[in-house]
């Protein structure tokens, strides 16, 4: 049931949505499903953390997210993480001037 491609994206100072993106692959929908429950499972029973937003179910069609605030959850199937190329999006944004600390 291992996450393939594991990324881990810092946005802090480009958003302040939310501080990390994880982002990993499944192969298949039923991975990806297994995938995110495992998550779900780790965050709540060993940080005690719930998620603020979900988005599972039978219409997930290769691409789950699970919100927890400071870091947003994706897991894909190759092919959708290919389409959407969250990675390049996020590393082509540069930084919101407005997020930056004054030094």
């Amino acid at each position: 049931m291992k996450a393939i491609d594991i990324e881990v994206i810092d946005v802090s100072r480009k958003t302040s949505v939310t501080s990390r993106l994880v982002i990993c692959t499944g192969t298949s929908d039923t991975h990806v499903s297994a995938i995110a429950d495992r998550v779900f499972e780790r965050m709540k029973h060993d940080q005690g953390i719930a998620p603020v937003q979900r988005n599972m179910g039978p219409k997930m069609d290769g691409w789950v997210v699970v919100d927890y605030g400071d870091v947003v959850f994706h897991c894909f199937r190759e092919e959708k993480r290919q389409f959407y190329d969250l990675e390049a999006l996020w590393k082509d944004i540069g930084e919101n001037p407005d997020l930056i600390p004054d030094a």
